[in-house]
């Protein structure tokens, strides 16, 4: 899973009155920490009961290391010892899993939900912070991977595939509490969910300030965003990576090599769903660049590379936020 700073520089100017006073909670979900700040809420409680159900449900859905009674998650489609030749998935999970196939088909198989089992065995290696996989042991963990088949609508083969959603999750989960949120009038928010940022309407005709984190510099900000009803969602290898023999190894595996990508530092989407913007930037972190302009040609999304040569490039769009 993602988790890269993206810092909230000015919200709003606050001063005493009522209509610009703000709630805030944090959770922790999808291992991360997430800031939900409500702006004119009269039962803010309320609100933030919700938000936490609806990150609850989907951590649990998407959690591949865990069992819970009567949900059939990711860790139950991998792991349950059911004789049913098919099983039907909660259409929640199921939109997830089809958005991250729809994402590999545009990839040409470069971002891939399908291989926990190769992830595990980087993971490892993280852990113990020594070595590194030889390909044959990758290529093992990949032999051991069965296809995620869909059989009809959000039914699926019961064939115990290896599903890992850590590039969809998070972003998808915001969505939902973005749309729950605004379905109750609640239009002025912040969520701040470490590498995943969605903000609501602005206040005062100040634009939200979100803050791009300089990759390997710690609270250093090397470009800055004014946004309102967008998300913003940026991956990167910088954050969660182990050393050895003076080479840094992160957790953003190209499944064509079975080696951490290598392209850049990272990648910053911008776009009207949280969901996409976070299947994007992962995507787009494993693509070389030109063939990452492809796959957002004809779109709406503007993307932000940091260069491995400390070089910025970004499309042309992305100039109306600055």
């Amino acid at each position: 899973m993602k988790k890269i700073i993206i810092f909230i520089l000015f919200l709003v100017l606050l001063t005493g009155c009522q209509e610009n006073k703000y709630l805030e909670k944090n959770f922790f979900y999808m291992d991360t920490y997430i800031n939900v700040k409500l702006y004119n809420v009269k039962n803010a409680e309320r609100a933030f009961d919700k938000i936490d159900e609806i990150y609850k449900e989907y951590h649990e859905l998407a959690d591949r290391y865990h069992n819970y009674e009567d949900l059939k998650n990711v860790y139950y489609i991998k792991n349950n010892n059911d004789t049913t030749e098919t099983i039907k998935l909660d259409s929640r999970l199921c939109n997830m899993i089809e958005l991250g196939m729809e994402y590999n088909q545009k990839t040409n198989g470069k971002f891939n939900i399908n291989m926990a089992d190769i992830l595990d065995v980087w993971a490892s290696y993280r852990e113990n912070k020594n070595g590194v996989p030889t390909i044959n042991e990758l290529k093992e963990a990949k032999n051991k991977i069965k296809p995620i088949i869909f059989k009809e609508k959000c039914e699926i083969l019961n064939n115990h595939p290896s599903i890992d959603l850590g590039a969809i999750a998070k972003g998808y989960a915001t969505e939902k509490v973005g749309e729950y949120l605004k379905s109750e009038k609640i239009d002025k928010f912040i969520i701040n969910a470490g590498g995943n940022v969605l903000v609501g309407n602005h206040y005062n005709n100040a634009k939200y300030k979100i803050g791009l984190e300089t990759p390997n510099q710690e609270k250093s900000i090397y470009k800055v965003l004014r946004l309102e009803n967008k998300s913003v969602v940026t991956s990167g290898g910088y954050e969660r990576f182990y050393t050895y023999n003076g080479e840094n190894y992160h957790h953003i595996i190209d499944y064509e090599t079975f080696y951490p990508a290598n392209y850049f530092k990272s990648v910053t989407v911008i776009a009207d769903d949280s969901g996409i913007a976070d299947a994007l930037s992962t995507s787009l972190f494993l693509l070389p660049i030109e063939e990452g302009k492809k796959l957002i040609k004809n779109t709406d999304v503007q993307v932000v590379w940091y260069i491995n040569d400390n070089q910025i490039v970004a499309t042309e769009g992305i100039s109306k936020y600055e």
